[in-house]
């Protein structure tokens, strides 16, 4: 997969129906085949989070997978009637996006010393992942 900066930022609404689906798809495998709006608006269907956003769910449901299909976090296939929505592309790639465009976007000179303030906060488990994710890139370029 390429890298991009370009990772759209994600509203605190936006992340809970992502993590829906990302939910949904991990649990789905090969089956899922994204999730309609109903089925979104089932899933939060009186939960107090989202309902106090907006008193019309459905509607609500419609416009945050609208905003998230124009940012390229979902993708949406016709299924009669209905849209179906499936996450354009996994929690982890999304992430890695996010930390790579805050990078950019910092317009660091010296990132070696932002990577290092960082890695000052990290837990020994944070380091040992780390460690573990530059040997397999390291690993891969052998």
């Amino acid at each position: 997969m390429p890298h991009s900066t370009s990772a759209p930022r994600l509203g605190d609404l936006e992340r809970v129906v992502m993590e829906h689906l990302w939910e949904a798809a991990s649990s789905g495998g090969a089956d899922f085949k994204g999730a309609t709006v109903r089925q979104v608006h089932d899933r939060f269907e009186g939960e107090r989070e989202i309902a106090s956003h907006n008193k019309l769910l459905g509607s609500f449901e419609l416009t945050v997978l609208d905003r998230l299909s124009k940012k390229s976090l979902v993708t949406r296939e016709r299924d009669g009637r209905a849209w179906r929505y499936l996450p354009a592309d996994t929690r982890e790639a999304l992430t890695a996006q996010t930390m790579r465009r805050t990078m950019t976007d910092m317009d660091l000179t010296d990132r070696r010393a932002a990577l290092l303030h960082f890695l000052d906060g990290a837990t020994t488990d944070e380091i040992a992942d780390l460690k573990a994710a530059l040997a397999e890139i390291e690993g891969r370029a052998a």
